[in-house]
């Protein structure tokens, strides 16, 4: 992994809030999740509306979240 990814874990009584951080204002967040949300998304930073690639996926039974640049750069 890298230090562009945002790795964050599901944390705490809601599995459906995620603290991630804008890859390109550095802008710290909640996002909020669907619990049957799964794979790839696009979501615009509410602070600069740069677009987020928003990746989720489960592993051991925990969920995760990454979110990077979703321009390409």
């Amino acid at each position: 992994m890298t230090l562009v990814q945002r790795l964050v874990a599901a944390k705490g009584a809601m599995d459906d809030e995620f603290a991630v951080e804008c890859p390109y204002c550095g802008e710290q967040t909640t996002l909020y999740l669907e619990a049957d949300v799964q794979g790839t998304l696009i979501q615009d930073c509410e602070v600069c509306c740069n677009p987020w690639r928003v990746e989720v996926w489960w592993e051991d039974g925990e969920r995760y979240v990454a979110v990077t640049r979703g321009d390409g750069s």
